[in-house]
């Protein structure tokens, strides 16, 4: 027995409140129980935007607690060394999260099935070693350099550095997750289990005496990783291998390892865009600066979901229709995730900046400072919200190579801009730096789609003649 809006609809609904309510409902069914891949790709952004709304406010009240618990400098601490793991992490697993989304659809649509187990065991076995590896450079580079560091950040560095290898596993089989258009596996491990868990460990250790600091904080943090990450792996290997039996597997990684340096590059200079900010705050400026910067960056984090939520439900859909090679579908598909990716954001851009003041204080007092920097973030994601899930378009059609220079690009710009404005305007000059540096890759992003796809992939644009190749 399966719900039907329609239905609902017909049986409880009269009148003119029917008839206003039918064309929803009808548009609800289409997407909720279409196989097509329009309706593949909304049905997943949907679940993902319902598990990214939920994240959000989960995320938000985390924060708001654990800022709470252990004051502005003990939490601008804690949410440095953590920014900084989640940014290693991207370069840690190689790629390989990425990957998977690109080849795995491949596969199940040629029926590749040994490539395909080759793929799914290589990936994680490959992220797992080389994340391992990477993480130990990381712990010796902190031990070296320990002078040049504030004695503040030594210890929980060390510490949360461990988690690495657990991040860019849980990056992968989130991958794998939404190769298969399983949002809930893909999203929710991540961004509601893992938030939980922080929350439950770190009320453990106060239950048990332990002092709410920064390193207790970082402590938490990194048993909510390992837990969140082994059971992930234990649902995503028990349901993959009940679709496809074990057998010959066969590995490439020379062709994967290829794809997914440049994605690297696109992946990364991404996280590092979007984060690039807190970690020049961090360098410049006390932990209570970068409490306070990433209070107001989460926020903002009110609207990215919109964005991030559209992008796990089209990847799949774009390398699929890139592997049929219509390309009239892709360009209409791309087309229409622009605006799908706008409009909420634009609406709770809007709601975030009417509460934004009660939001912020929600922290403590001292974090009202960050409302003004609200208005100038959110023109940046708001104009990168209008070009949609452009990078995912150019890395599933072979174009992750120019993807990759126009991240590098807004992250130079980024980073400039940060060491010329941080140190004369603070905080308000980590701001504007970002929202520059997003405006510029939103621009960058349109014109190379539409040179290199035929596509103008910007809200409400017009279809235009596709441009020689």
């Amino acid at each position: 027995m399966r719900f039907s809006a329609v239905e609902t609809a017909e049986h409880y609904l009269t009148g003119p409140l029917s008839e206003r309510i039918m064309p929803l409902a009808r548009r609800f069914d289409t997407i909720w129980f279409g196989s097509d891949e329009a309706a593949k790709a909304q049905r997943m952004s949907l679940v993902a935007f319902a598990i990214r709304v939920g994240s959000a406010g989960l995320a938000f009240l985390s924060q708001v607690v654990m800022a709470r618990w252990t004051g502005s400098h003990e939490y601008g601490i804690y949410v440095f060394v953590w920014t900084a793991v989640l940014m290693l992490s991207d370069f840690s697993c190689l790629g390989f999260s990425t990957v998977v989304i690109r080849f795995l659809p491949q596969y199940v649509k040629d029926g590749d099935i040994d490539r395909l187990r080759g793929l799914l065991l290589g990936s994680r076995l490959f992220s797992l070693l080389f994340s391992s590896v990477f993480a130990a450079i990381a712990i010796a580079a902190v031990w070296l350099l320990r002078e040049q560091m504030e004695a503040y950040y030594r210890v929980p560095f060390i510490l949360i550095f461990t988690s690495i290898p657990m991040v860019a596993l849980g990056g992968v089989l989130e991958g794998a997750a939404r190769a298969q258009s399983w949002p809930v596996r893909a999203l929710a491990p991540t961004y509601i289990i893992r938030p939980l868990m922080v929350l439950g460990y770190m009320a453990t250790a106060h239950a048990l005496g332990y002092e709410a600091n920064a390193i207790t904080a970082v402590i938490s943090a990194v048993l909510a990783t390992y837990t969140t990450t082994i059971l992930q792996l234990l649902v995503m290997t028990h349901d993959l291998d009940g679709m496809f039996p074990g057998g010959p597997r066969r590995t490439e990684y020379g062709v994967w390892i290829k794809y997914a340096v440049p994605v690297l590059l696109v992946e990364s200079f991404f996280f590092l865009l979007t984060n690039a900010d807190i970690m020049m705050v961090g360098i410049y400026l006390p932990p209570s600066d970068v409490a306070v910067y990433f209070a107001t960056v989460k926020t903002l984090a009110l609207v990215h979901f919109v964005f991030f939520a559209v992008r796990a439900g089209v990847a799949p859909q774009f390398a699929s229709l890139a592997g049929a090679k219509d390309r009239e579908a892709l360009r209409s598909f791309a087309r229409r995730s622009a605006n799908w990716t706008f409009f909420p954001s634009l609406a709770m851009a809007l709601a975030v900046l009417a509460g934004g003041h009660l939001l912020l204080s929600m922290f403590g007092a001292e974090f009202s400072e960050g409302y003004p920097l609200l208005f100038i973030l959110v023109i940046g994601v708001v104009l990168r919200s209008g070009v949609g899930p452009a990078e995912s378009l150019l890395n599933m059609t072979g174009h992750q190579n120019i993807c990759a220079g126009i991240f590098g690009a807004a992250l130079a710009i980024n980073i400039a801009l940060n060491l010329m404005l941080i140190p004369t305007y603070g905080l308000l000059g980590a701001a504007y730096a970002s929202a520059i540096a997003i405006g510029t890759e939103a621009l960058l992003l349109v014109l190379v789609v539409y040179r290199r796809v035929g596509v103008l992939m910007f809200v409400l644009a017009p279809q235009l003649k596709e441009p020689a190749a």
